[in-house]
């Protein structure tokens, strides 16, 4: 980076407005939970393609993401799914986290791989099974506890593939039940985050299919209970902002999983098939920032930003740190919307003026001021050639 580059851009953005002191101190607050499951030997429905420098051991998975976040300065934290990251003590990789310069971040259960979930889990109708899936979430509950994790992130598989197999409104009623022994569980400073999905693995009905039964359960659930909205579940061109908007006016967005899907799914590096679209996900974070509620603000301050990727072609640490430099780019690009500019248009029901202030926005090249903020904070300014060509690489190389 040439300081006349970042004098030109900082030139630009003062002359319309824009205070460039705010935008670089949330861009430096931004902090994203990379997933160790990112890290390990993971693939598609087909097959996985081994890697001998994916990470093996739960520890290593850590190291990795300790890496990621000394390159980019805003990766925290580290999500952990059981039983892929289980361990006898998770004390000792708390600790372990920790002497990392990261931490633990959200604990997700699998209730997905085991034989008896294959019609169910939290709503099979065998009461058996039920008890057990329920018991592994109250043993994540557990787990989470034990490494200092405020968050529960909750996916489920459940659902049926043909009409009649199932008892639909009897399933939602096991569903809630095994929420709210989960939630019972909780100390009052954690949260459930619920996901959900509009198919697959299930091709009739999905438990959880959308978003507004996530939001309902949570509304039953109580204040400790929110939605985690996964860029990727959603049918093609669904509204993924309006949906994050209503979720903030209600204060009951609890957090993201960060991927791309081109057809379905969701195991796409982020940004990489529609960054407009993450874009205006982060221009409806930060207009409801700036609301008269102080609860939507307060929900907006607690939003947790998360990736939530298997790679299966691409290398893995590499494709960490690409997910979070596209992050970070749509996050700066909606940082400069001049959000006094696109109200006066509002008002004056100007139509193309106020698509006009937004877009223009997303059309900045933001990479001057990531630059000067990297700099700043004795950051490599390429984060992606600084791993390429340091010792850890040649380190993870020798893994296999």
């Amino acid at each position: 980076m040439t300081d006349k580059a970042y004098a030109l851009f900082e030139e630009r953005q003062r002359a319309r407005g824009i205070d460039l002191n705010v935008v670089r101190e949330k861009l430096k607050s931004l902090a994203i939970e990379t997933p160790s499951w990112g890290f390990g030997d993971s693939g598609t429905r087909f097959k996985v393609f081994r890697n001998g420098k994916a990470a093996r051991t739960p520890y290593e998975k850590l190291e990795d993401a300790a890496e990621v976040h000394r390159l980019t300065g805003c990766c925290p934290s580290v999500a952990i799914h059981i039983p892929w990251d289980k361990t006898d003590s998770y004390g000792k990789l708390r600790s372990h986290a920790e002497s990392l310069g990261v931490k633990i971040g959200a604990v997700n259960p699998n209730l997905f791989q085991e034989e008896e979930y294959m019609l169910g889990s939290v709503t099979n109708a065998n009461a058996a099974i039920r008890r057990k899936a329920t018991d592994h979430l109250l043993e994540c509950v557990a787990i989470a506890k034990e490494t200092g994790s405020k968050d529960l992130s909750l996916w489920f598989p459940d659902g049926t593939n043909y009409p009649g197999q199932g008892d639909i409104r009897a399933r939602k009623v096991w569903m809630l039940e095994a929420l709210k022994e989960v939630y019972a569980a909780l100390t009052p400073d954690m949260r459930v985050l619920i996901e959900y999905k509009f198919f697959e693995p299930a091709f009739y009905h999905t438990d959880l299919v959308d978003w507004g039964m996530a939001f309902q359960l949570a509304n039953k659930l109580g204040p400790q209970a929110q939605v985690l909205v996964d860029t990727g579940h959603h049918a093609p061109c669904t509204n993924v902002e309006h949906i994050v908007a209503y979720l903030l006016d209600e204060c009951r967005l609890g957090g993201f999983h960060f991927n791309s899907r081109k057809y379905a799914d969701d195991d796409l590096i982020v940004g990489a098939i529609n960054p407009y679209e993450l874009f205006l996900i982060f221009y409806q974070i930060l207009d409801a920032s700036a609301d008269a509620d102080p609860a939507v603000r307060g929900t907006v301050d607690a939003i947790a930003y998360m990736i939530d990727q298997s790679h299966n072609i691409e290398p893995k640490i590499e494709a960490a740190i690409r997910s979070v430099l596209n992050v970070q780019t749509q996050y700066a690009k909606a940082l400069l919307i001049d959000r006094e500019e696109v109200r006066a248009a509002q008002s004056e029901q100007d139509v193309l003026g106020a698509e006009d202030a937004v877009r223009k926005a997303f059309e900045f090249d933001v990479s001057p001021l990531l630059e000067s903020i990297r700099e700043e904070m004795g950051l490599p300014l390429d984060p992606m050639r600084a791993y390429k060509e340091g010792s850890y690489a040649e380190r993870v190389g020798r893994r296999g």
